[in-house]
Parts: C-alpha cells; sequence; structure tokens
C-alpha cells in the first residue's frame, strides 16, 4: 500500500508539471503580441487547450478516483498501465502540435488518447468495490466517467464533418462545443462532486435520499438541457433558448441544494475540512454560482449574441470555470487527500493571479462591447499577470517535494 501512494504522489507531481507547461504555453500566447517570438500562433493555442485540459485536469481528476475508489482493489499493475500508456498519448500531442497543429501526427496521439479515457473507463467500471455501490459519491463517480466518454463524439465526429461539410460548417464548432461542453459541466464537475461527496461520507455523512435526487437529477439533466446554450451562436429557434435556460435554472437548484446539504452536515463544526479547505471550498463555491449565473444570462438572446460576437467574454468564462472552479477544487481535494503539499503562498498568489487575468479579460470584453479604449499597456500587463500564475504554479509544483512519504 505504501508503494502504491508514493505512486500516486508521483503521479499528481506529473499532473502539476502538465499545468506548468499549460501555464508557460499560456505566457507564450500572451506575450506573443509583446514580442517577436518564432512560433504559429494558432498551433500553440491548441497544444496549451489539450496539454491544459488533458494532461493536468485529466490526471489529476483520473488519480483522485482511482486513489478513492480502486487503491484497495489489487489492481495496480492494470492501473500503472493505463497510467503510462496516457503519458504517451500527451507527450505526443506535447510534441507535435507546436510544429504542425492538427495534422497527422497529433491527430493521432489525440485519438490514443481517446483509447486511454476507454481503457480507464472501462478499468473504472469493472473494478469497482461492492462496497462503494451504494455510495451517491460513486453514482457521480459513474456520471462523471459517462459524460467523459460521451464527450468524445465531439472528436470522432469532427474527422467526418471535415471531410464532408469542412471547417467553415456550423456542425464543425457544434463538434467542438459539445466535446467541450461535456468535458467541461459534465465529466469534470460531476467528478470534483464525486469527490467532495466522498470526503463527507467518510465521516459518516450521508447524502439523504431526498436531496440526492435533487442534487443528481438537478445536475444530469441540466448538464444535458444546457449543451443547447453551445447551439446559439447559430441563432436556432426561441426553443433552443428555452431548453438552454432550463438547463442553467436546473444546475442552479442542485447547486442550490448541495449547499444546503453541506450546511446541515456541519462541516465546519466537526472539522471534515480545515480552515485552508474551508476557506477553497468558499471561494470555489462562489465562483460556481457565478459560472451558472453567467450561463443563465446565455440563454437570453441578448447576452447570447454579446458572448458570440466579443470572443473574450467566452474566453474570460472558460478560463473562469477551468482556472478557478476546476483547478482550485483540485487543489483543495489533492492536498486534503494528501497527494499533494498545499503551499499557503503559492495558493493565494494563483488566487490574485487568476482574479487578475480574469478582470483583464474581461475588462477587455465590455470595452469592446462598448466601443471604448483599452489602456495602452493593456497587453503587457495581461502578459505579466500571467505570468503570476506561472509563478505560482511552479511554485505549488516545487512545495509539493516536500511532502513526506510516509502518509
Amino acid at each position: 500500500m505504501a508503494v502504491q501512494t508514493i505512486n500516486l504522489k508521483t503521479h499528481t507531481k506529473l499532473a502539476l508539471g502538465y499545468f506548468v507547461l499549460a501555464a508557460l504555453l499560456g505566457c507564450v500566447l500572451r506575450f506573443f503580441k509583446v514580442l517577436e517570438i518564432p512560433i504559429t500562433y494558432k498551433f500553440i493555442v491548441h497544444t496549451h487547450s489539450h496539454i491544459a485540459l488533458l494532461g493536468w485536469v485529466y490526471l489529476a481528476l483520473t488519480t483522485l478516483l482511482y486513489k478513492l475508489y480502486l487503491s484497495n482493489a489489487k489492481v495496480h499493475k492494470t492501473y500503472r498501465r493505463i497510467f503510462w500508456f496516457t503519458q504517451i498519448t500527451l507527450l505526443g500531442m506535447l510534441f507535435t502540435f507546436p510544429f504542425h497543429g492538427y495534422a497527422a501526427f497529433s491527430i493521432i496521439f489525440s485519438t490514443l488518447f481517446l483509447f486511454a479515457s476507454y481503457w480507464f473507463s472501462w478499468f473504472f467500471f469493472k473494478y469497482i468495490p461492492l462496497k462503494f455501490s451504494t455510495a451517491p459519491s460513486l453514482k457521480f463517480a459513474k456520471s462523471a466517467i459517462f459524460y467523459l466518454l460521451l464527450s468524445s463524439i465531439g472528436p470522432w465526429a469532427l474527422g467526418a464533418i471535415m471531410n464532408t461539410l469542412g471547417a467553415t460548417s456550423i456542425w464543425y464548432r457544434l463538434a467542438i462545443y459539445f466535446y467541450l461542453h461535456f468535458l467541461y459541466n459534465g465529466w469534470m464537475i460531476m467528478a470534483l462532486i464525486a469527490v467532495l461527496l466522498y470526503a463527507i461520507e467518510k465521516k459518516h455523512h450521508i447524502l439523504p435520499q431526498r436531496s440526492y435526487n435533487n442534487i443528481f437529477i438537478g445536475f444530469n439533466l441540466g448538464i444535458i438541457f444546457s449543451f443547447f446554450l453551445s447551439t446559439l451562436f447559430s441563432q436556432p429557434s426561441a426553443l433552443y433558448y428555452v431548453f438552454g435556460g432550463l438547463g442553467a435554472v436546473l444546475q442552479l437548484w442542485a447547486f442550490y441544494n448541495l449547499v444546503i446539504f453541506l450546511r446541515e452536515a456541519k462541516l465546519n463544526k466537526e472539522r471534515i475540512f480545515s480552515l485552508l479547505h474551508q476557506n477553497i471550498l468558499t471561494i470555489v463555491a462562489i465562483l460556481w454560482a457565478v459560472k451558472m449565473v453567467l450561463q443563465l444570462l446565455s440563454s437570453v438572446p441578448y447576452f447570447a449574441n454579446l458572448a458570440v460576437t466579443y470572443l473574450d467574454f467566452t474566453i474570460g468564462y472558460l478560463h473562469w470555470t477551468f482556472l478557478g472552479v476546476v483547478t482550485l477544487s483540485l487543489f483543495l481535494f489533492l492536498d486534503y487527500f494528501k497527494l499533494l503539499c498545499l503551499n499557503k503562498k503559492m495558493l493565494w498568489l494563483y488566487v490574485f493571479g487568476f482574479l487578475l487575468t480574469e478582470a483583464l479579460i474581461f475588462y477587455k470584453a465590455i470595452v469592446s462591447w462598448q466601443e471604448s479604449t483599452l489602456i495602452s499597456e493593456y497587453i503587457v500587463i495581461l502578459a505579466i499577470a500571467s505570468l503570476v500564475i506561472l509563478v505560482a504554479v511552479i511554485g505549488i509544483l516545487l512545495s509539493s517535494y516536500r511532502l513526506k512519504t510516509k502518509h
């Protein structure tokens, strides 16, 4: 068991390493407009997004799910094979996307990653111990993996669309949005809820059946219906706006019920989480609530048109979800389950960098919307703010080496 724990800490460091690379690539993109950097901008964008979503978040989440549900199932050898096969696909993308963009080799490695995710999904469902069969947290984990599999329809569809309708087709964008929606709102969010509920269940707080129904059904229906928000760029019929709005409302309703359950569980009095973890959880809850309110606003035609017309609104929203809700949750849970030694100074530096970059991105979107003028040094300030995030993530990675081998 001790050896396996060390392995998982190593896997966490690798995931953080990918986050450092993604943050570095993000800085390269920011400084591209400040300095003369000999790169193809679009290729680096592809690399940045793939390494961030599939390197950092995917590895961190699968490591957590394995530790919580399967680390005592004596299937270490199979898990290691899946993990290292996944590394091959990630390194393949890392060394092909920057030079060729979407081309033969990068597509091959991206496709192999899909197979790696299928392998992990099969592995998870096959070897889950029976003792978890009635745990509400497991049902959220299974739903998360279902959405991971569902999201993969998007990349598979892209190939067929490219060969028939072309990259300018509305279906091309829909395939990408389908992938991103179910990856962000399905796989990532549901997996994080599963980890949260697992931590609470370990302290013998089980989600009541009524609360479980409200939360589980609300989130699942909300995720499915809110996909229609991703179709609004095509200006479809009013029914799509209604469905998208319904999805946003259902997610808010489920979120409200989850918050009520957490308050009734008295997390602070029973010390399920430390003061630091409670503070992070509070920040995540606020960011998550704002995310869902923005979703609801985007179901209104006027605001939907804003998001389509001024791309910085969409970029800000995606970073708000990824760098805020998802990444801060991962920092919390990796530290809570002793896979990471979270440096408080670096954590708060990260939060500062995140809020600063978000403020700058939304500032630019609002300026464009209002047809006003950006401050003269905007690009330089945004690039420096991105460096703050990079320094913080490097600091968190380096501090993780302070984690003692003994669990």
